[in-house]
Formats: structure tokens, C-alpha cells, sequence
């Protein structure tokens, strides 16, 4: 699950950093720079997500350890 976790967390920075290339940063928010400024917050979002994740079982497994 761990190795899963990291790997998910990986691909969603590379989504981020992906759309951060497509976005036209003079008009951010006409064309296709949207569909790129969405999935920047899409990415961020899982990522956030993930991390909060990979935390919880890690507190998880110090609990159980007690």
C-alpha cells in the first residue's frame, strides 16, 4: 500500500507540473488555458488527498504499535 501511496503521489505531480507547462500565463483563464488551470487544482487537490492518506496509516501503524 505504501509503495502504491508514493507512486499515485508521483503521478500527481507530474500532472501538475504537465499542466503548469500548458497554461498561458498572459490569459489563464480563456481556452485551453482553463481545462490547464483546472487540472492544476484537480492535481493539487489529489495530491493533497494522497498525503493526508499516506499520514493517517502511518499514525495508524504508531497506534497499533503501542
Amino acid at each position: 500500500m505504501k509503495k502504491t501511496l508514493i507512486a499515485l503521489m508521483v503521478v500527481a505531480v507530474g500532472m501538475l507540473i504537465f499542466n503548469l507547462t500548458q497554461v498561458d500565463w498572459a490569459s489563464p483563464l480563456e481556452g485551453k488555458s482553463s481545462v490547464a488551470v483546472i487540472g492544476i487544482m484537480a492535481a493539487a487537490c489529489a495530491f493533497l488527498l494522497l498525503l493526508l492518506l499516506f499520514l493517517s496509516k502511518k499514525i495508524a501503524e504508531k497506534q497499533s504499535g503501542r
